[in-house]
């Protein structure tokens, strides 16, 4: 064994791996000075010219046979873009050489993921009982509200995996709506030397009919070498421009490979300048939320009791631990004083995924079903609901013969708190 010193592991917590980061003794990357000595960035750039740059990190989507994607948002100074808070990009990546996206059934609350391709197919599941492969120029956005649970995986015949994933927060007046999946596929609009597909919200004299919760924007734009783009926005909202290929300035700043640039309110026109390569990028944008939110693994919430709530009902309802005395499937396994039927007895193991797709065996806690929650056990929780209202379950129902599910990271031993 080696004498040298032991650095602490640092552990994204989103989308399989989450937003913030968690330093082996679940310290945050809020958390100050103890967190910044462990090498934590705030990853934002200010510029003279007023944008900000928003660094790209590398995040693989679990252990070393997982796939790779860079991440922009969140950083530790900045948590949104508009509504937006999340955004991964990856690719372009040769699936015969690279390991495919395999994404096992795990949950969501209180956002919507927005998935874009530029090559590729994505076959997507989801517990709203909604299946769909996603192409190069569709978009999907997946309503999670109240709560779901959903695979991906990249498809059996993509030689070439290229796209991002992003997601925005809900207000709180919207939040806890019934969960939903919507797709479209917008048709380009043009001008001299450039085109776009505005996937979201309303950019260039067009429309998406993709219903968000608050006012947003996203496109996909292609310049021709030299063009010069602009492009009236809102005063009241802020924009970012994902670089993705070809030399790009965003308001005269210009945007390395990968980063975000970012310009905030105030802006009733933005510039997008191609150099002598053609361009590749993404813009987004909206109306701030204006909310702080507590953002760790999959969830969103209001708060870290939330947060914990959200955990505990999707590692009992996927039976990896015992449900919560304010659980209706407590009382129906005979937990915290109720009766148990016969029929209602779990196992000391439960097959589980892993975040590279992989699965083993794995030991669940006494009261845990071992397996996640159906057939006549399910359908005698029909109609029923936890303690503070949530329909069960609240991360829905699979078909049968899935791939195992992938259990949730452990909390965080500091409280979480909220960002905005």
């Amino acid at each position: 064994m080696s004498d040298a010193p032991v650095k602490e592991q640092l552990q994204e917590q989103i989308c399989i791996n989450g937003p913030y980061t968690y330093d082996s003794r679940g310290r945050s990357d809020d958390d100050g000075p103890a967190s910044s000595s462990s090498g934590l960035r705030d990853g934002v750039t200010r510029t003279e010219s007023g944008v900000q740059l928003l660094e790209p990190r590398d995040v693989p989507l679990g252990g070393p046979r997982a796939m790779n994607v860079r991440r922009t948002l969140p950083q530790r100074a900045r948590s949104l873009v508009g509504a937006w808070c999340f955004l991964d990009f990856y690719g372009p990546d040769d699936l015969t050489e690279a390991t495919p996206m395999r994404v096992p059934r795990h949950p969501h609350t209180g956002l919507a993921t927005c998935s874009w391709l530029f090559s590729g197919r994505i076959d997507h599941m989801d517990s709203a009982g909604n299946w769909a492969t996603v192409r190069p120029g569709d978009v999907a956005m997946m309503n999670a509200g109240r709560g779901i649970s959903h695979s991906e995986y990249s498809s059996a015949d993509t030689k070439i995996l290229h796209g991002a994933q992003l997601w925005y927060a809900f207000p709180d007046e919207h939040r806890f709506v019934e969960p939903s999946l919507e797709t479209h596929h917008p048709e380009p609009v043009a001008g001299e030397g450039w085109q776009a597909k505005v996937f979201v919200g309303d950019l260039l004299g067009h429309r998406s009919p993709v219903k968000t919760y608050i006012p947003l924007t996203g496109a996909e734009l292609r310049l021709e070498p030299g063009t010069v783009l602009d492009i009236d926005v809102p005063a009241g909202h802020e924009h970012a421009l994902l670089h993705v290929s070809g030399a790009v300035k965003f308001n005269g700043c210009e945007v390395p490979p990968d980063h975000l640039a970012v310009v905030e309110t105030g802006a009733t026109s933005l510039r997008v300048t191609a150099g002598e390569e053609p361009v590749l990028a993404l813009l987004i944008g909206g109306e701030p939320l204006g909310e702080q939110i507590v953002m760790w693994w999959n969830f969103i919430g209001r708060s870290h009791e939330e947060i914990a709530a959200y955990r505990a009902a999707y590692q009992a309802e996927m039976g990896f631990e015992a449900p919560g005395e304010d659980s209706p499937l407590a009382q129906r396994l005979g937990l915290h004083g109720g009766e148990a039927p016969s029929s209602s007895v779990g196992k000391d193991t439960e097959t589980a995924a892993h975040p590279d797709g992989s699965e083993e065996e794995v030991t669940v806690e006494a009261g845990a079903l071992g397996d996640p929650v159906h057939g006549e056990l399910r359908d005698a929780l029909a109609g029923t609901a936890y303690d503070d209202g949530r329909p069960f379950p609240q991360f829905g129902d699979f078909p049968p013969g899935q791939a195992a599910p992938l259990p949730a990271p452990e909390l965080p031993s500091s409280r979480m708190r909220p960002r905005g």
